[in-house]
């Protein structure tokens, strides 16, 4: 009997999965894999933890134009989906490295459908070594987009 109930399981997750692409929106490439989703996620959650993070359309768009440099994670389930559209042209003219995200682009205390993460504190400074803890975090995750990136164009 207990071998049902994770069959059960298994197909319910199949299914949560198979809505989840249904509603991936036809422009979001480079889509991060579970891997890079899940670094991502962490790095989110350490960058809002020290103030290196901007969310919102309105407020990741503010920060590139003003010259902002980081990574640019962007939710690929968004509708309608004119309302990020704008977003990847501005990371490319800028050369910051985007990814479009499955999982909750804004894992913080309210859901965005993108954020930027920076990498230093937009006000203050970060002790050094949850600085280069950080900026290692940033480092790799920013490496990987770029490589994803790189494999579509």
């Amino acid at each position: 009997m207990g071998g049902s109930d994770s069959e059960g399981d298994r197909s319910a997750h199949k299914e949560k999965e198979k809505k989840k692409l249904l509603a991936l929106a036809p422009i979001a490439k480079p889509l991060a894999g579970k891997k890079l989703s899940k670094r991502t996620l962490k790095l989110v959650r350490k960058a809002a933890e020290h103030k290196c993070l901007k969310r919102g359309v309105k407020e990741v768009v503010k920060s590139i134009r003003r010259g902002n440099k980081g990574v640019c994670v962007i939710a690929g389930n968004i509708t309608p989906i004119d309302v990020i559209t704008h977003v990847p042209i501005l990371c490319e003219e800028a050369d910051i490295p985007y990814v479009y995200d499955l999982a909750n682009a804004g894992a913080t205390k309210r859901p965005t459908c993108c954020v930027l993460v920076l990498t230093k504190p937009t006000k203050g400074e970060l002790g050094e070594e949850e600085q280069q803890k950080l900026k290692a975090e940033y480092d790799q995750v920013a490496s990987e987009v770029t490589e994803l990136a790189a494999t579509l164009f």
